[in-house]
C-alpha cells in the first residue's frame, strides 16, 4: 500500500489488460484497487473509446460555446426542471461560492416521468435534454459518446467489483437498464486581474464513477492529503478517472473519493474539460457491500461532509446536490415541501 506521502503524481492504469493473459489481467485488478483506495483518481488508457470520436466531442463542445449569448441562453438550465442545459459564469455553487467555469449540462435522453402528489421530488429529474438549434449535430454526436461511455463505465464498474472480490455483476442491479449518465461540457475563462481562481471549489464528486477528458490546459487539482495538491496534468488519449461519493459509501470507506478542485487558467487562455457521471438508477439504495476480511480492515469508513450528508437513497442524493449547486432551477421547480427534505440530513 503506497503512503501518501509517496504520491507526487497520479496512478496510470491500461483498461485493455482486461482482455491480457490472466496474469495481466491480476495485474490490472491489483493496481486498480490499490489506485482507488490509496488516490482515488487514476488516468486511464487502453479505453477503447475511439480517438476520432473524443476530438469531435471537444470540437463541437467549443463550437457550443462560441456561439452568441442569446442562442446559449435559448437552452439555459433555468427552462429545465431536469437541470438540463447552458449555466454562465458563476452561475453554479460549490460549497456556496461561484464557479467561474460556463458549462452545458446533458442527462441520459427520456421522457419525463408522469407524477401524481405521491411521486417522489426526485422523479421530476428524469426528462429530455435541450439542444441549440444552431448545432444540430451536437445531439447525435453526444448521445453516440454518452452511450460508448456507458459500456465502458460499466465494464470498469464490473473490474472494480472483480478487484474487491465480489462477484462480477455485484454492482449491475444498481443500474439497469436507466443508468444515471451526465455529461458536463466547461470552459474554464482565463481569470482577470483581481479575480478568483476558483474554477471549480474543492469537493467530491456525489456518484459512482467520474470521467474528465482534458485538453492541453493544466487546473485540475487533488487532495492527495489534507492540505496537499498534486496536478493532474493532462495527457494524450487517457481519462482521469474518479470514485464517487455512492462507491465509497458502499464500500465502507474502502475505495475513496477524493476531495478536487480546479484552478482557474491564466489571463488570455481558457481550459475546456467534459466530464461524464455514471450514476446508479435514481430509484435504486446503495447497500453496504460485504468485503473480504482482509480488505474490510482496510476500510476506512465513508468520510461524508456532515454539512452535506450522504443518503443511500440515489434519486434524493442527487436531487440534494442538484438542488444545492443550482438554487436558481430549485426556487423555479422545487420551491415546496420537497427542498427542506432533501436538503436535511
Amino acid at each position: 500500500m503506497s503512503h501518501s506521502l509517496d504520491i507526487t503524481a497520479l496512478p496510470s492504469l491500461d483498461l485493455s489488460l482486461l482482455d491480457g493473459s490472466p496474469q495481466q489481467r491480476r495485474k490490472f485488478l491489483d493496481e486498480l484497487r490499490h489506485a482507488a483506495r490509496d488516490v482515488g483518481f487514476f488516468y486511464l488508457t487502453g479505453h477503447g473509446i475511439d480517438g476520432n470520436l473524443l476530438r469531435q466531442v471537444q470540437d463541437h463542445a467549443r463550437q457550443f460555446f462560441a456561439l452568441p449569448e442569446d442562442e446559449k441562453a435559448a437552452v439555459a438550465m433555468i427552462n429545465s426542471p431536469h437541470f438540463r442545459g447552458y449555466n454562465r459564469a458563476a452561475s453554479e455553487l460549490t460549497r456556496g461560492q461561484p464557479d467561474l467555469r460556463e458549462q452545458f449540462d446533458l442527462g441520459a435522453e427520456r421522457p419525463a416521468l408522469q407524477l401524481d402528489q405521491d411521486s417522489p421530488g426526485w422523479a421530476r429529474l428524469q426528462g429530455p435534454n435541450q439542444w441549440p438549434a444552431a448545432l444540430p449535430q451536437l445531439k447525435p454526436l453526444l448521445l453516440d459518446w454518452q452511450q460508448a461511455m456507458t459500456r465502458m463505465a460499466l465494464r470498469l464498474l464490473r473490474a472494480f467489483a472483480q478487484a474487491l472480490a465480489l462477484p462480477e455483476g455485484a454492482f449491475d442491479a444498481l443500474y439497469g437498464d436507466k443508468p444515471n449518465e451526465h455529461i458536463k461540457l466547461i470552459r474554464y475563462p482565463g481569470r482577470a486581474r483581481g479575480e478568483s481562481n476558483q474554477g471549480v471549489g474543492a469537493h467530491k464528486d456525489s456518484g459512482f464513477l467520474s470521467f474528465l477528458l482534458q485538453d492541453q490546459q493544466a487546473g485540475l487539482q487533488v487532495e492527495i492529503e489534507e492540505g496537499r495538491w498534486i496536478d493532474a496534468s493532462p495527457r494524450e488519449n487517457s481519462l482521469v478517472v474518479n470514485i464517487g461519493e455512492l462507491l465509497e459509501l458502499a464500500t465502507n470507506g474502502y475505495l475513496r473519493a477524493t476531495v478536487h478542485r480546479v484552478q482557474s487558467p491564466p489571463a488570455g487562455s481558457e481550459r475546456l474539460s467534459i466530464a461524464f457521471f455514471l450514476g446508479a438508477r435514481l430509484d435504486a439504495v446503495v447497500p453496504l457491500y460485504p468485503l473480504p476480511a482482509e480488505l474490510l480492515r482496510e476500510a476506512r469508513g465513508p468520510a461524508s461532509d456532515p454539512d452535506n450528508p450522504l443518503f443511500r437513497d440515489v434519486g434524493w442524493n442527487y436531487l440534494k446536490g442538484r438542488l444545492r449547486s443550482h438554487p436558481d432551477v430549485a426556487r423555479r421547480f422545487y420551491a415546496d415541501a420537497l427542498v427542506p427534505k432533501a436538503l436535511s440530513a
